[in-house]
């Protein structure tokens, strides 16, 4: 049979395709679409609109101006400058999220190097220290952490020495002073020329980012290691100490000093903080260190053996050679470890630290009302908090996964 007579018979045995506006799949994807925009509208509307006429039936009012009015209530811890009577609910708001930011900023970085540390030492050959770091994890992984933070604060934190038996932390030069109200610390009061301290820090600071990607690029060139440690801590060390030498030591302290029944000035910690703060820590230190042991696992013992055989130290070892090929497994369940720092931080109105649930959605929405403006700013500072964490860390993941050739 021709060449072309075959081809005319293929063509004519293709069967045609029809449209069916019932069966086609791309119209069947649009329409459940539709359907699903539809109906969550719907409800969205729903909720609005019976939410509004039960406000109006009870008389109860809506918005937002209530943010403007004057706060009766001073909370026992703030970072921004407050006087009760005079300053405002958005005030209040603000003061919340500031202490929320600040306990959950410090026991993200303090959970993160415990958690790491404890992952490596379970690990460990020593049988002791792997044996301490399995019950640290075992313990504080598998209590509830509402428990714990009782636990710090009704266990340890309220039951230190008085105001005037205080355990000096400073072996013995009184800035650090720890007792049942808190802890209390100097607090330093830069003078005038204090920003060209400042000034050569973030210099040093610049530098040892550049040798350090220098001495990367060289030791890939070369094969040598340059001590990177020992040069940034130098630079970081010297140049702003010979600054701040050179401009006449333009920094004070303000420093705690007993006067009746409490130390006055310098800067305190209340023992509500510093409970929330162990517990924050210590509880998802023990979640990451699971995942820190389970990431360097993934890791082939292959990987290891070669390290060691061109001559590499262990220490070098984990650091150049596992940790960076672990963290494609490690990242993941961090991001959600720093985002349950954040809302776990809640919690804390069980003990009165005053953050942002405790003073806002708490205190403020008993005597203003307006519940559903109140804990709908709280969630979305929340959501807002945990999708910049996610965005971010997820940067970083891309960065760090293995390309596979």
């Amino acid at each position: 049979m021709p060449l072309s007579d075959s081809r005319k018979q293929s063509e004519r045995a293709k069967p045609v395709e029809k449209f069916n506006i019932f069966n086609d799949e791309r119209v069947r994807s649009v329409f459940y679409q539709l359907l699903t925009v539809a109906v969550v509208g719907w409800v969205g509307w729903y909720l609005f609109t019976t939410t509004a006429h039960n406000l109006e039936v009870r008389g109860m009012g809506s918005g937002f101006d209530f943010m403007g009015i004057e706060a009766g209530f001073d909370p026992d811890f703030k970072l921004i400058a407050y006087e009760p009577g005079v300053g405002k609910y958005r005030d209040i708001f603000f003061i919340g999220v500031l202490n929320t930011l600040y306990i959950s900023f410090l026991a993200i970085i303090a959970s993160t190097l415990l958690g790491f540390t404890i992952g490596v030492l379970r690990l460990s050959k020593n049988w002791v220290i792997s044996r301490v770091a399995l019950a640290f994890v075992e313990i504080f992984r598998n209590t509830p952490l509402l428990v714990q933070i009782i636990f710090w604060y009704t266990g340890i934190f309220s039951l230190l020495p008085k105001v005037r038996d205080s355990i000096d932390l400073s072996a013995g030069s009184e800035v650090l002073l720890l007792n049942n109200r808190g802890l209390y610390a100097a607090w330093p009061m830069p003078g005038d020329l204090f920003w060209m301290t400042i000034a050569a820090l973030i210099i040093a600071i610049i530098a040892s980012l550049v040798y350090k990607h220098w001495a990367k690029k060289h030791r890939e060139a070369t094969g040598k290691i340059s001590p990177v440690f020992r040069v940034s801590a130098a630079l970081i060390i010297f140049l702003p100490g010979m600054v701040y030498l050179a401009t006449g030591t333009p920094l004070g302290w303000d420093i705690p000093i007993l006067e009746g029944f409490n130390f006055v000035g310098g800067a305190t910690l209340s023992p509500a903080f510093l409970a929330l703060f162990v517990a924050l820590t210590i509880y998802h230190a023990a979640h990451l260190a699971e995942s820190v042991r389970a990431g360097i696992l993934s890791v082939s013992r292959g990987q290891h053996d070669a390290a060691m055989a061109i001559g590499l130290s262990r220490k070098r070892v984990m650091s150049l050679v596992i940790i960076p090929q672990a963290m494609p497994a490690i990242v993941p369940p961090m991001i959600s470890l720093w985002m349950n720092v954040v809302k776990n931080s809640s919690l804390a109105i069980a003990i009165g630290y005053p953050d942002l649930v405790s003073v806002f959605m708490g205190t403020s929405l008993n005597q203003v009302g307006h519940a559903i403006e109140i804990v709908g700013m709280t969630m979305a500072f929340y959501m807002f908090v945990s999708l910049s964490i996610s965005a971010l860390l997820n940067i970083y993941n891309k960065r760090v996964q293995l390309i596979e050739r």
